[in-house]
This record gives structure tokens, C-alpha cells and sequence, in this order.
């Protein structure tokens, strides 16, 4: 993963927030083909309340897990 802003992704998963922050970018800014990353539905769906995502790919995301 490429580093986030100017965080290092190995020390932002040691932590719940940090978790939430790289999983919000990989979800609003999107994933690079050359890393090899699919989107975690199983921790979206964890965090799903505490996501601060844009509310369009909010209702997108939920239409593609949930079918709603």
C-alpha cells in the first residue's frame, strides 16, 4: 500500500483508529492496481457505522454488500 499522507501504513494497522483511517481511504480514494488490494467487506461491514465515507459511495457500498 502506498503510504497515506505522510503516515506509515505498518504503524496506523497497529491501531483501531488507524485501521479505520486506512480502510476510509482505500474506500474514498480507491485502490491502485499494482498493490494487488481488494476491498475488506468483512471489516466494512465491522465499521460500517463509523465509516466517514462520501454519501453516494455509502449507498453504493451498501446496494453491493447488503443488496439494499
Amino acid at each position: 500500500m502506498h503510504r497515506v499522507w505522510d503516515y506509515n501504513p505498518e504503524e496506523l494497522e497497529k491501531t483501531k483508529e488507524g485501521r479505520l483511517k486506512l480502510l476510509e481511504r482505500l474506500i474514498n480514494y480507491g485502490v491502485y492496481p499494482s498493490d494487488k488490494v481488494k476491498l475488506p467487506i468483512n471489516e466494512i461491514k465491522k465499521y460500517w457505522t463509523k465509516l466517514k465515507i462520501d454519501k453516494d459511495r455509502r449507498r453504493f457500498l451498501k446496494l453491493i454488500i447488503w443488496g439494499k
